[in-house]
């Protein structure tokens, strides 16, 4: 309990990513305007030596500072934002105390979302005073089929979000709607769609929803985890026998995204867990946008929560008690050309390296 309170005291972050032109300042306006933002530090990060968006903000609450990070954070990541993040608590004190409680770091539009969450994740001073909070990404939905189609930053995005704000949906046909909202689960068939008209969206909705800290609270760990978006999928298309994997094959245009929930019946040996996790981050890390999983750990009373982006895992924690009676472990894979097959033999081979003779 120690270490989860150590992890609630540290501040919220919330990366809000999209690609251009999805609307993320118009969201970033409407939710500055709002009492639930009070207290709030905003990471404003452009492109170029000139920057435009941070002068397109109307922020009428004086609680609220903006700070301008010329680059493309998917560089600098390690530097400048890292750095900003650090002394962020003395440089914007006031009265000698650090007075936001909360960061939201909005990205240039070409940015790839994932070293943000690894600065946030591994880097000791900045994991030491910050958290990630979770990570919304706006999506167009006048222009989001051809962007999916022709930019794979746009695809990672949406990939690696917890929450996906639909923006223009009141200016498109509602069949348009219906095809980008269907590619979009396609793509990560658990984070929520919401719909933001003109930029307007509940805070209540993006912020303290525990997506990135299931450990927070243990009834929360089913709705992180969200297997049911794969079994629905699942009872409505190819039907696996029981204790096999669903493969949600995606990206219809080529992008070779794929979402994978390999669902494994019997307790599994720590060993062969960290073994078979070892084999795919160093063989495929590369290739592995997200991964989260509720593993059934022998000896374990609980479930083990498992989150990485890429080869990089947030330090596993253990619950407390099961979220429901299903025990089962449960692990979403999404990223590009996994083989599905592959990863189910690989455990295969290792469980049974671990039977007894």
């Amino acid at each position: 309990m120690a270490a989860e309170n150590s992890e609630q005291d540290k501040v919220p972050v919330t990366l809000l990513t999209g690609f251009l032109g999805s609307g993320k300042t118009t969201v970033l306006n409407h939710l500055l305007q709002h009492s639930a933002l009070a207290n709030t530090l905003v990471i404003i990060n452009e492109f170029g030596e000139i920057g435009i968006d941070h002068a397109l903000l109307v922020h009428t609450n004086e609680d609220i500072v903006v700070e301008m990070s010329s680059g493309c954070l998917c560089c600098t990541i390690r530097g400048d934002l890292a750095k900003t993040l650090h002394d962020a608590p003395w440089r914007f004190a006031r009265d000698g105390k650090r007075w936001f409680e909360r960061v939201v770091i909005e990205t240039t539009g070409l940015a790839d979302p994932v070293p943000v969450m690894h600065t946030l994740m591994m880097d000791p001073q900045v994991e030491a005073l910050y958290r990630l909070d979770g990570v919304i990404a706006t999506v167009d939905a006048a222009t989001a089929l051809t962007t999916l189609d022709r930019q794979f930053e746009s695809v990672k995005q949406v990939a690696v979000a917890d929450m996906l704000l639909l923006t223009k949906a009141d200016l498109v046909p509602s069949g348009t709607v219906a095809a980008v909202e269907e590619r979009l689960r396609e793509t990560n068939p658990a984070a929520p769609i919401v719909h933001a008209v003109n930029g307007a969206v509940d805070p209540a909705l993006l912020f303290d929803t525990g997506l990135h800290n299931p450990a927070a609270r243990t009834e929360d760990a089913k709705r992180w985890l969200s297997a049911e978006a794969y079994e629905h999928e699942q009872n409505n298309g190819h039907r696996h026998g029981h204790g096999d994997h669903h493969h949600h094959d995606v990206n219809r245009h080529g992008k070779d995204i794929s979402a994978i929930c390999l669902t494994i019946d019997e307790p599994i040996h720590p060993d062969v867990f960290n073994g078979w996790l070892g084999l795919i981050t160093a063989y495929r890390g590369p290739d592995l946008l997200r991964v989260k999983g509720l593993v059934n750990i022998i000896g374990e009373p609980g479930p083990v929560v498992i989150h990485g982006v890429q080869h990089i895992f947030h330090p596993s924690v253990s619950l407390e008690a099961w979220p429901d009676e299903d025990h089962r472990s449960r692990i979403v894979f999404i990223g590009r050309n996994l083989p599905a097959k592959k990863l189910r033999e690989a455990f295969n081979i290792l469980s049974a390296s671990k039977a007894p003779a």
